[in-house]
């Protein structure tokens, strides 16, 4: 590809401001592959125009300046194969046999003498590498791209040793060379015995340990600990839920109540009218707590538990003081008679509903506080939408 253009030719200047009133010749430099650019041409005054392509082809090298292009490249041959090595002396990294030149219309290709050393990419091959080391011969042959038969000889001698290893890595390879020996040894027994001394050191040996099996048993934990504790805030919750539905529907129940015992009806009575009221309306509506449990209330009674002991366990299956508070009224005024019941759940009733207006105040003043972040949030919002196109704008 085109390398550069010689920058103090006025050619440079005009293609690049993209002028294109240009007469005169193109001077490139380090020019290695054909190279194109589109230009306009006009014929005669001006007056007509012709889009074109100028291309530039590949200098060619005169058979001097190949040798002198071959000979340069040697020389900086050794430098360019070392990689992370000092010197072809002590080689103990893999070599970098490059393929091409950078920046040179030059391919090189390789032949070695030893490939059980390493491979034609330059690999070593350390399992066949002895500590005293192994001198291997490079041969390589550069091509000139432009013509395949200007060619150039390039040989080096590398002397290739072991990588150099930590102090860990050493033990560990004279364990494991401890043990293949001991292995070799004993292949006609049924039993491999395994080396107890190395040098002057005892040896021991333990199992590898597993960290999969603890990982594994901890997250397992952790899992059935996160689960326990869903399972717990979803009761908290659901029990949460229930008892705010109750309350909700306390005013309803008790003005159903004063309404039947008024209209001249028993308690029992009212109590079950209440039930049946709800088991029609129940296949439009969710399920009511406290509907359900007067429904338990009914069942109990039916199977002979008496009115009073009925209305006091309604009272403790719900939880809630004003269902205890219902329930406990309801037996006490059976063992006494039900005169003045029908004035006290108006009380009880009237009460209710100022409870419920209270609570709805309160449930009201929860939610302007729950506002407050967002609108805070959207202020800042505006704030940015207005004073920071004002500080852009500014002429500072």
């Amino acid at each position: 590809m085109l390398k550069h253009i010689l920058k103090d030719d006025p050619v440079y200047r005009q293609l690049k401001d993209g002028i294109e009133d240009y007469r005169g010749p193109i001077l490139v430099s380090g020019c290695t592959d054909t190279a194109k650019w589109h230009l306009t041409s006009l014929i005669g005054n001006k007056k007509k125009k012709v889009r074109t392509s100028v291309e530039v082809s590949e200098r060619q090298y005169s058979a001097k300046e190949v040798q002198e292009l071959f000979s340069r490249i040697i020389r900086k041959m050794d430098r360019l194969i070392l990689a992370g090595n000092e010197t072809l002396d002590r080689v103990d990294e893999d070599l970098d046999l490059v393929t091409d030149i950078p920046g040179e219309p030059v391919k090189v290709s390789w032949e070695l003498d030893r490939y059980d050393v390493m491979d034609i990419q330059g690999k070593l091959k350390e399992q066949n590498i002895s500590e005293k080391g192994v001198l291997v011969k490079l041969n390589a042959v550069l091509t000139y791209t432009a013509n395949e038969k200007e060619q150039a000889s390039y040989q080096c001698v590398a002397c290739v040793y072991p990588k150099k290893l930590s102090g860990e890595e050493s033990t560990k390879k004279n364990v494991e060379e401890a043990i293949k020996k001991a292995d070799t040894a004993t292949k006609e027994k049924k039993k491999l015995i395994l080396p107890e001394m190395l040098d002057t050191n005892e040896l021991r040996y333990y199992q590898a340990f597993n960290e999969r099996g603890p990982v594994i048993t901890v997250m397992g934990m952790m899992i059935g600990i996160l689960l326990y504790a869903l399972q717990k805030q979803n009761i908290r919750k659901a029990e949460e839920e229930r008892k705010k539905q109750m309350i909700e529907d306390y005013p309803e129940v008790i003005s159903k109540l004063t309404l039947y015992l008024g209209a001249g009806m028993t308690v029992k009575k009212a109590w079950r009218k209440i039930t049946e009221g709800y088991m029609k309306e129940k296949e439009d509506e969710n399920e009511r707590y406290v509907y359900e449990e007067m429904r338990q209330t009914c069942h109990e009674m039916d199977s002979g538990v008496t009115e009073a002991e009925g209305y006091e366990n309604f009272g403790r299956r719900c939880d809630l003081q004003i269902y205890i508070r219902l329930g406990a009224l309801l037996s006490q005024n059976l063992r006494k008679g039900t005169k003045g019941l029908s004035e006290l759940l108006k009380l009880e009733s009237i009460q209710a509903f100022e409870e419920r207006k209270a609570r709805a105040k309160r449930l009201g003043e929860e939610a302007g506080t729950k506002l407050l972040l967002p609108m805070f949030l959207m202020l800042v919002v505006v704030l940015i939408i207005v004073i920071v196109p004002a500080f852009l704008t500014m002429q500072i």
